[in-house]
């Protein structure tokens, strides 16, 4: 029996060609708001990912930076010497 093909503007849920993506770009930023990340492929492959602006926002959200020495000290690592010594190398003869 001939396999029936879905006709070509026709997607999975979340995946589009790129040809597709280009020609329903309101639809897919659309679906990307209010169903989630939409994958575009190009020539078969997964390319790019289109995501709400919220959606990114959540994902790249890293709180505030503290100072390295902050972090470390509040790791509470009872071996950890934060305190640098006072030497200052060695001389050497050029």
């Amino acid at each position: 029996m001939p396999q029936t093909r879905q006709p070509a503007d026709k997607q999975q849920s979340g995946r589009w060609t790129l040809e597709i993506a280009k020609s329903r770009f309101s639809e897919v930023v659309r679906r990307a708001q209010d169903e989630g990340p939409q994958h575009v492929t190009v020539r078969g492959r997964d390319s790019v990912v289109i995501m709400s602006s919220d959606e990114f926002q959540r994902l790249t959200n890293v709180g505030p930076k503290i100072p390295f020495v902050t972090f470390m000290e509040s790791l509470d690592l009872p071996d950890l010497a934060l305190e640098r010594e006072n030497d200052r190398g060695r001389d050497v003869e050029l």
